[in-house]
């Protein structure tokens, strides 16, 4: 069975059978072409994101031909949880200069999403955006300060977090 089969096959809610699909062909030559291709508009998004996102947390890595094709597919992620996937992936999947622009168009728009999820995630790919290119840095914070005065308490919760880190503290503060 390939890949794009397993997906179609999962009933979309159990963890143990998404695992299994991870581990019967994670170690394909095809299984990354495969996870990408699958972002596209479809119903494998929601699979294909998850694997994705399981792969990278695994100490996986991309190459950069690979993480442009995966950024120049956002635009097309229409599930929540398939933005959420790759939103929570920011973390792992450096940004080219080229796909700055296309990366910071997504996270803009996903902070006008109505799912708090999302716009928590999204307050994170700034952090992330302006960690690799401090140019977003006066603006990541802005966002963030307007964020705990007007969010939901689970995403304010995501910012202090973000706020308390090391790392934010090193470049964000004066």
């Amino acid at each position: 069975m390939t890949l794009e089969q397993a997906i179609t096959n999962w009933d979309g809610k159990s963890a143990s059978d998404i695992k299994e699909i991870y581990q019967r062909h994670c170690g394909t030559d095809s299984f990354t072409a495969s996870l990408i291709k699958s972002l596209a508009p479809g119903d494998l998004q929601i699979g294909a994101s998850w694997l994705l996102k399981h792969y990278l947390e695994n100490k996986n890595t991309l190459g950069s031909d690979q993480l442009s094709a995966i950024y120049q597919s956002l635009s097309a992620l229409g599930h929540w949880q398939a933005r959420l996937h790759i939103l929570q992936c920011r973390p792992m999947m450096p940004i080219g200069k080229p796909e700055t622009k296309t990366v910071e168009s997504f996270l803009r728009s996903c902070l006008a999403d109505s799912n708090k999820f999302i716009r928590a995630w999204a307050y994170n790919g700034f952090f992330e955006l302006a960690m690799q290119s401090p140019e977003y840095r006066p603006e990541t914070r802005q966002f963030f300060d307007m964020a705990l005065r007007d969010e939901a308490p689970s995403v304010k919760a995501r910012i202090r977090n973000i706020m308390q880190s090391s790392a934010y503290q090193k470049a964000f503060e004066d």
